[in-house]
């Protein structure tokens, strides 16, 4: 039942966010156009509910000579594509806005696990252990507001096994106003991937040179 009344929020929500962030949306795609060459909106293959494919749309934060379908933590330098735009939209989060529209047309919520990349197997694998992926993917969700980025691959696997858990009309509240305080203080925000990548990465090259 509630997940009925969830769809219907989320389409309410959606719309209203959609009129009233109208000259945000328009700023930003000002900003966007002059500041690099390409598209404003990113368009990237994403998993949806019960392993299904769909289109998430972001603005677009990268160079367009970007490797396609590659997290940003695989990329050998990230800063090197990442735009002077793309940084502030990342840091702010304002580059997930265009999702809006991935919530009006159904293959999104407002609260969810975040949709992972087609080819992030390790990822969707862990989260079948927990039917994660048996519903809506979401613009927010309790993993990002208890580490974003920071999180290593299992626990953020789990959290989201424990949002489906509890899923409900105050757990999503909990995660909703709990997002904003997380992206006004950037927490667990690592640009170019995961804390736990980093640190892998980190090691990696410290025990080459010691070589």
């Amino acid at each position: 039942m509630y997940l009925k009344l969830k769809r219907m929020i989320d389409i309410v929500l959606s719309l209203v966010g959609l009129i009233l962030l109208s000259p945000v949306f328009l700023i930003l795609v000002i900003g966007i156009k002059l500041d690099s060459r390409g598209p404003v909106l990113f368009r990237q293959k994403r998993v949806g509910i019960n392993k299904t494919h769909f289109n998430l749309l972001k603005f677009r934060t990268m160079r367009i000579d970007t490797p396609k379908d590659t997290p940003t933590h695989l990329l050998r330098d990230p800063d090197m594509y990442i735009t002077r735009m793309g940084k502030f939209l990342r840091k702010t989060s304002l580059d997930e806005l265009p999702q809006i529209l991935n919530i009006i047309g159904g293959s999104m919520s407002i609260i969810g696990p975040r949709p992972a990349l087609w080819n992030q197997y390790d990822l969707i694998a862990e989260r079948d252990k927990y039917d994660a992926n048996d519903v809506l993917p979401g613009l927010t969700g309790w993993a990002q507001i208890k580490g974003r980025d920071e999180l290593p691959i299992d626990v953020k696997a789990q959290l989201d096994g424990e949002y489906v858990r509890n899923i409900g009309f105050k757990f999503d509240m909990k995660c909703f106003f709990g997002t904003f305080v997380s992206v006004m203080k950037s927490d667990g925000v690592v640009e170019g991937g995961t804390g736990a990548h980093a640190k892998e990465e980190a090691a990696r090259e410290k025990e080459t040179v010691s070589k």
